[in-house]
């Protein structure tokens, strides 16, 4: 095997992403990863694609990478899984309808349409909706990708470009320009990137970044009869109660007919069984907004570990005390929609290139004086 320039450690959509964009850049990149891509986090998730903008840079990040999102799935919708179902922003009274028409406004003076509706038209638009809710923000341009399609398409992308993959291969230690691989072997390059979600601190204890568990399900077919994603205007802004658990709906209609139903955040819990009573929680959320899915069949559950930052931002960039090591990770519930552009932003980064966003927010020296 000849020497990489450039070692990703971490073949989930991020480190993928990261990976291919790299190795179109001229790099000779090395992709490693102790299973196959799209596993772990990214196997988990929802597959949203959707601006938020919770902060300027978190909106700044969204728009970067949701503009490469489209040039992607020019070519490669039909692999991807893709619908373009849009987003309701589901506001369930004036409080909340409010804060809908301050995204609505923030999202369009960006270029990402976004249309207030009211109860009436929200009715008329997505009949599955309970009635009497206050309205919502209807954004048309988001939608939903099945991710460990696109993790394993941009991992067959690279080698396509010459690069190369070791799947299989657990990576025990990071050093500054090399890996030293679970078997004792050591592989040296130029730079190592560190993309492996919630296992980053194991690799890199001074990189703070903590799993934030989510319990999912997924209904039988039910075509035609949910067109757009479903989200409760809470969603991204609910704080977690005494018991660490807070719940906010997310409901999409995927390609297959079937409804995929979240989402929920625990701290603090490191074991990934399915809590009988988080999922009825979930489900109780998303049937108080979608009555009709208190009839539906729920055919499988399970959870995830998002990864996740004391401060709510990816860590995307040059570790402090290591100048041969960088981080992409800890995109928490946005690591689909952002792995684009954290791929185009570590690479300017790395190649010394003018950004297109400002990088200081997610910088990981951030964390140099955090007690870990």
């Amino acid at each position: 095997m000849k020497r990489p320039d450039v070692i990703v450690v971490g073949a989930g959509i991020v480190g993928a992403a990261c990976a291919a964009e790299l190795q179109a850049l001229g790099r000779d990149v090395l992709l490693v990863d102790g299973s196959v891509p799209g596993c772990g986090v990214t196997a988990a998730g929802m597959g949203h694609l959707v601006a938020l903008d919770e902060t300027d840079d978190e909106l700044d990040l969204c728009l970067l990478s949701l503009a490469r999102w489209d040039d992607w799935l020019s070519t490669h919708a039909s692999l991807a899984e893709h619908v373009r179902c849009g987003t309701l922003w589901v506001a369930e009274d004036d409080a909340q309808m409010a804060h809908a028409r301050v995204r609505a406004g923030r999202l369009g003076r960006r270029g990402w349409d976004a249309a207030e509706l009211s109860g009436d038209a929200l009715a008329r638009v997505e009949p599955a909706l309970r009635a009497g809710l206050a309205g919502a923000v209807r954004v048309a341009r988001d939608g939903v990708v099945y991710p460990p399609a696109v993790a394993g398409a941009l991992a067959d992308t690279l080698v396509a470009l010459g690069g190369q993959t070791r799947f299989g291969t657990a990576v025990a230690r990071i050093d500054d320009g090399s890996v030293t691989l679970a078997s004792g072997e050591r592989v040296d390059a130029a730079d190592v990137v560190v993309a492996t979600g919630t296992a980053v601190t194991r690799l890199l204890p001074d990189i703070p970044i903590f799993p934030r568990k989510g319990h999912l399900a997924i209904t039988a077919r039910y075509p035609r009869r949910l067109s757009h994603q479903v989200v409760s205007m809470g969603y991204g802004q609910t704080e977690a109660g005494s018991d660490a658990l807070a719940v906010a709906a997310n409901v999409q209609p995927r390609i297959t007919g079937q409804w995929l139903i979240g989402s929920c955040r625990q701290d603090g819990i490191q074991h990934a069984d399915v809590d009988p009573r988080v999922l009825a929680h979930v489900l109780r959320s998303a049937i108080a907004l979608l009555p009709c899915l208190a009839d539906m069949k729920i055919i499988r559950s399970w959870t995830g570990m998002r990864p996740a930052t004391y401060d709510g931002r990816p860590v995307i960039g040059r570790h402090p005390a290591s100048p041969r090591v960088w981080v992409a990770a800890g995109h928490e519930g946005l690591g689909v929609t952002t792995a684009f552009g954290t791929a185009q932003l570590l690479a300017d980064l790395m190649l010394d290139r003018p950004v297109s966003i400002d990088a200081a927010p997610y910088s990981p020296s951030r964390f140099a004086h955090v007690p870990t």
